[in-house]
């Protein structure tokens, strides 16, 4: 695009919003200097001013789309404890073992900044693996449970009962 007022390329792009309709103007950067009343002013000036005003205008954009990604992060919920990441975020603590997997992407940078590593190295719980998975099994049932007792669906809720009793009482199918 050029200059309205000379042959030049139109560097400057400026919308006038004081009249009643917004006009638009496109100048050279003589044009706009002295359109502007800056005459006096150097161009690098000028262009230090625009790149300052375009910094902040990024980071607003910025704050914007984090804050939106954080909207949609902190509705994502565990299938097996119902733990969202709004509630981790602000207890500071993870309903169950599947909530590293279910919030992994989130978790990664925040344990990398909090042990220097996201890999565990530490001791390993000497009931092993099988615990784990039992003690997993009926934080999932118990909220399954309380989900039933709350729908009404009282035959659904002793059976998910009796099946905790089996696990607690270590019995197998």
């Amino acid at each position: 695009m050029k200059c309205q007022k000379c042959d030049r390329p139109a560097t400057y792009h400026i919308t006038e919003l004081t009249g009643p309709t917004p006009v638009e103007v496109h100048l050279c950067e003589q044009h706009a200097q002295e359109y502007l009343g800056r005459g006096n002013e150097s161009s690098v000036e000028m262009t230090q001013a625009a790149e300052q005003m375009a910094q902040q205008l990024a980071k607003h954009m910025i704050v914007g789309q984090a804050a939106e990604e954080m909207k949609r992060l902190d509705q994502q919920s565990c299938p097996y404890c119902g733990i969202t990441f709004y509630k981790f975020r602000n207890q500071g603590r993870l309903g169950c073992p599947h909530d590293y997997q279910v919030f992994r992407e989130q978790l990664e940078a925040l344990l990398a900044n909090i042990h220097g590593d996201t890999h565990h190295k530490g001791k390993v719980s000497f009931h092993g693996a099988k615990a784990s998975q039992a003690r997993t099994e009926l934080i999932r049932l118990r909220q399954e449970m309380r989900q039933a007792v709350e729908n009404e669906e009282y035959e659904r809720a002793s059976q998910l009962r009796d099946e905790i009793r089996r696990i607690e009482s270590g019995e197998n199918s």
